[in-house]
């Protein structure tokens, strides 16, 4: 038998730089199985959830470049959705294989049928359904290259019966075209950029994700106008470092108050590669520069006074010599002033550390940072522990931190930890919350097939805490997000992931020290103070009212211990608050 699709998927995902795929095998799919394990040369992670797949494939492309996943018909590849939104939020360039039934059944209601174009076409950049052999090596290549040039997902839909077909030679190219072209402004909008810069004295950079490959630019431009360096969630890893004295902190949500102040306070605020989506943490009143590689997101989060498309790197390496320096730091001074009062306010925090099963996530964080290596990829689950990854883990050597930080899906931190465990050698810290856990716990069965030595910090507050928080500054009472949970730490072990309980603050530093010391996957199981609190640097009136309404529903509800165990637990949030 000559060589088939299948055969010839393997060898353009080869091509396309691919190393492995993340998938369950079955039906329609299982000709793809066939070449991938006659081919040798492509690894197969068999997960225990689709969803999973997408996760950590989406996790591979952001490290390595590209990623694979695939699903078989209807409900395999239905499971790879969550994940393919996120990656394809993310600008991470997947290639999803979507196996169907057999092309004649098609439009029958056949069993496990779906439409890839339908079901797809909010989650990628290109859908496309093979439906004979002839149309495949093309479709292949579109996706292959759409994937990679315009940075998401590319779902090829490949049924059994194409799969297993006769693979046919056309005049079409069966290898990827990777581009790295010099994008930045032409020379009059750079010296538009330039004129504005020069003219101001109080500048702010805000940098998101798109500075990832522009650090030294960052803080060479910041050095020559003494502008103070704010930055988003994804920005942060890249420059919230010891060693970066322009850093002001994070701005949002999540944020310090003197990273939202630098912002607003500026007579001109620089948007490098970020595409924050909070606008009401942006400046109205003064002038702003957007600066990204893809112009489409240009003004969308902001009133720009002028926008550019480009590359960060390139556009300050080009940028610079247009560029007079500042001498005055009168600003970026006030602007450090603030940034060490934020972190002495949260200093506060790890030094209280809290009480037997309710031990403070601030504490936990801090450690995690402290004694995670230089050049650990950490990953973060959405939720409250999102906030204390945005408060507590710092910048070291080659650190990276990640999380469903666009899409903003529970349960991420450990089928990315996957991604990342699988495709590097670095170190792998998931940290996890009880509630993102719990949805996809079968995948601790993935870990262990691999032993691949992932070290999950488990936060586990027996709550849907961000969900808490967000129904009480809404002047709701808490309902139905309280949970009662397994002893993760034991079913931990049940899978031959070494398991260690933290009930006292006592217990937390060294059961971090063993999980990180231990030669394979670890998951430390610490018992969280569910009552703390994360606010905004600068809440609203309302925000302030609603959460008061709240505290007064429960005490009329009874619940005086609980408003007490809440203004304890967050005594310093809440003077600065009222």
């Amino acid at each position: 038998m000559g060589k088939m699709v299948a055969n010839q998927l393997v060898e353009m995902l080869l091509q396309a730089g691919v190393k492995r795929v993340y998938a369950i095998t079955g039906d329609s799919l299982n000709p793809v199985n066939a070449a991938i394990r006659n081919s040798g040369k492509l690894e197969w992670i068999h997960v225990r959830h689709e969803e999973v797949a997408a996760y950590a494939a989406s996790m591979d492309a952001e490290l390595n470049g590209i990623g694979c996943c695939m699903g078989s018909s209807g409900p395999g590849h239905v499971h790879l959705i969550n994940g393919l939104y996120d990656a394809n939020r993310s600008g991470n360039p997947v290639i999803a294989i979507a196996s169907t039934c057999p092309t004649h059944k098609f439009a029958q209601d056949y069993f496990q049928e779906t439409n890839p174009y339908y079901l797809f076409q909010d989650c990628s950049k290109f859908v496309a359904v093979a439906n004979t052999a002839e149309q495949f090596p093309h479709m292949m290549q579109s996706a292959v290259q759409a994937a990679i040039s315009q940075k998401g997902v590319a779902v090829l839909g490949l049924p059994g019966d194409v799969a297993s077909a006769s693979a046919v030679t056309i005049p079409t190219a069966e290898i990827t075209y990777p581009t790295n072209v010099i994008c930045r402004p032409n020379e009059r909008e750079l010296q538009q950029f330039a004129d504005l810069l020069n003219q101001h004295k109080k500048i702010t950079l805000y940098c998101g994700h798109g500075c990832r490959d522009a650090i030294d630019e960052v803080k060479q431009l910041a050095a020559v106008l003494q502008s103070p360096i704010c930055y988003t969630f994804r920005g942060k890893i890249f420059f919230d470092s010891d060693d970066n004295e322009f850093r002001a902190g994070l701005n949002g949500q999540l944020g310090y108050r003197s990273g939202y102040d630098a912002c607003n306070q500026a007579d001109l605020l620089v948007m490098l590669g970020c595409d924050f989506p909070y606008a009401e943490f942006l400046p109205t009143n003064n002038k702003i520069v957007q600066l990204d590689i893809k112009p489409e997101r240009l003004g969308r989060r902001a009133k720009v006074d002028l926008g550019l498309a480009g590359d960060v790197g390139d556009t300050i390496r080009a940028l610079l010599p247009l560029l007079q320096a500042h001498t005055d730091r009168t600003f970026l001074e006030a602007m450090q002033k603030e940034y060490q009062k934020s972190e002495s306010h949260f200093a506060d925090y790890v030094q209280h550390k809290g009480a037997e099963d309710h031990i403070q996530p601030e504490y936990v964080a801090h450690l995690v940072s402290e004694l995670a290596a230089d050049d650990a990829v950490i990953t973060v689950d959405t939720g409250m522990t999102s906030v204390w990854a945005a408060r507590f883990i710092k910048r070291k050597q080659n650190r990276y931190l990640t999380g469903s930080f666009n899409h903003g899906s529970m349960a991420n931190a450990m089928p990315m930890a996957i991604g990342a465990a699988v495709s590097s050698q670095r170190q792998v810290v998931a940290l996890c919350g009880d509630g993102g856990l719990s949805m996809l716990l079968g995948d601790l069965a993935t870990i262990m097939q691999y032993n691949l030595p992932i070290k999950i910090i488990l936060f586990n507050n027996r709550a849907l805490g961000m969900v808490k928080l967000e129904m009480e500054v809404s002047g709701l009472v808490d309902w139905q997000t309280d949970m009662v949970n397994p002893p993760f730490d034991k079913i931990a072990e049940l899978m031959n992931i070494k398991g260690f309980a933290a009930h006292k603050t006592e217990d937390v530093e060294d059961a971090i020290k063993q999980a990180f010391a231990h030669d394979g996957p670890a998951l430390v199981n610490i018992y969280t103070n569910s009552d703390a609190l994360s606010l905004p640097p600068h809440p609203s009136l309302a925000q302030m009212r609603d959460f008061m309404t709240s505290m007064t529903k429960k005490l009329v509800n009874g619940d005086v211990g609980e408003v007490i165990d809440t203004a304890k637990s967050n005594f310093g949030h809440l003077k600065e608050l009222f």
